[in-house]
């Protein structure tokens, strides 16, 4: 292979705190994983005990945890290779070229679970993957450093058009952080359309069941909490595999390049942290009343009624703006040639997908009850992140849109949640 020497494009605008968060975010984030897990398994369960519950050293190594992680990232990756589903374009790229993704990951999660079971019922002890916690994470943390730093590697013998135009400010740690290249494959295999959905996302609901399973084993039968906790999060993580395709137009497939960020984000980060309500029940076992269940019931239905609503109506739009079911929305025209949805839930608010995406990740915590935070850490960090994300987007899109955005703006001035922000 010949080492790309095209200056490619850049842009001098850094984000996520630029290189002073590129030099923290990856030292202080996988340490926030490990101790946030951590103080899961405590008694008292007070992210500000003291001392603080660090784990001693030789509790974060331990060898099955590493056959455990690498068969579990090989099988999903036989997974995706998988001859079923159906092949998707993605969005055009700066060479007019679109490249080809397999929509696969259903199947991957109904033939994971197929699995599973065949495990469970051959007597393999699933709940053994709460006392492996630590180590599965710290595994995990490793896999996403050594995956960032091929990424950043491999980069260099990209051709220029296929370089995130975020990506290339110059600075190594930056560039490490935020991703090189925008689509980086192995021949036909998409390493961040593969990351995005499959092993984090499957896995995410894999450790819930082991917690449900090792709460099981400590109470005989698994409590209404757990199992609210583990039917939400596997109704999100079904609808997102399902909807798969909808990926290939979201700004981490579209606009961010795959390096740290991307990579942590999607094998440590959202395994190990999503899921944090199930693990903080095992050892902090709650229950119901049946009123607030209905109560919790009914509002994980309405966050995922408007996510799901408005999800479609976008998608439905990209795909064919002249189909019955969007053809009589309102719209602005734009300088770009495509046209803005002003009416429907897109006339709402700029984005009802984070606002019914909030509302489902509060219906998550509250069966862990009120006398902890920590359950809470999912909703308070996706509130900021869905935050941050959207001044992102309203950045992009002032820049690509000009004048028909302000315009825009003013027809629905509210940004995720209606006449508060």
């Amino acid at each position: 292979m010949k080492l790309n020497k095209h200056k490619p494009a850049q842009l001098t605008e850094m984000e996520f705190g630029g290189i002073l968060g590129a030099t923290c975010i990856p030292v202080f984030l996988p340490l926030t994983v490990l101790y946030l897990l951590s103080v899961c398994r405590t008694p008292s369960g007070a992210l500000l005990q003291w001392p603080p519950p660090l784990p001693h050293p030789a509790f974060l190594w331990d060898p099955l945890a590493a056959v455990i992680i690498t068969g579990w990232i090989g099988l999903q990756s036989a997974l995706y290779q998988f001859p079923v589903g159906r092949v998707s374009e993605g969005l055009a790229l700066r060479d007019g070229t679109r490249l080809k993704y397999q929509i696969n990951g259903f199947h991957a999660l109904c033939m994971t679970a197929m699995l599973l079971g065949l495990c469970v019922s051959l007597g393999m002890p699933l709940g053994y993957l709460f006392d492996l916690i630590l180590p599965l994470a710290v595994c995990a943390i490793c896999v996403s450093y050594l995956l960032a730093l091929y990424l950043y590697i491999g980069s260099f013998w990209a051709p220029a058009h296929a370089l995130a135009l975020g990506g290339n400010t110059g600075n190594p740690l930056y560039d490490f952080f935020i991703g090189r290249e925008l689509n980086p494959r192995i021949g036909s295999f998409d390493l961040k359309f593969f990351c995005e959905l499959r092993p984090g996302l499957i896995g995410w609901v894999v450790l819930n069941m082991a917690m449900m399973m090792k709460e099981v084993e400590l109470r005989d039968s698994p409590s209404l909490a757990m199992l609210l906790v583990n039917g939400f999060q596997l109704l999100y993580v079904m609808d997102a595999l399902w909807n798969e395709e909808a990926v290939l137009t979201t700004m981490d497939i579209v606009h961010d390049g795959f390096g740290f960020m991307l990579a942590f984000g999607d094998l440590a980060w959202v395994p190990f942290t999503y899921g944090l309500q199930a693990m903080f029940l095992v050892v902090h076992p709650r229950s119901l009343s049946p009123p607030t269940v209905i109560g919790i019931i009914l509002l994980n239905g309405l966050g995922y009624y408007i996510f799901r609503k408005s999800n479609s109506q976008k998608n439905q739009f990209r795909r064919d703006p002249n189909h019955r079911s969007v053809a009589h929305l309102e719209t602005i025209a734009t300088a770009t040639g495509k046209r803005l949805l002003v009416s429907g839930w897109w006339g709402f608010v700029r984005h009802p997908n984070y606002l019914g995406d909030i509302l489902m990740a509060l219906a998550w915590s509250l069966p862990c009850g009120f006398s902890h935070i920590l359950p809470y850490f999912y909703v308070i960090y996706f509130s900021i992140l869905l935050v941050h994300r959207e001044a992102r987007d309203e950045r992009q899109c002032r820049a690509k849109y000009g004048i028909a955005w302000d315009n825009y703006c003013r027809r629905v001035p509210y940004r995720i949640i209606p006449y508060i922000y």
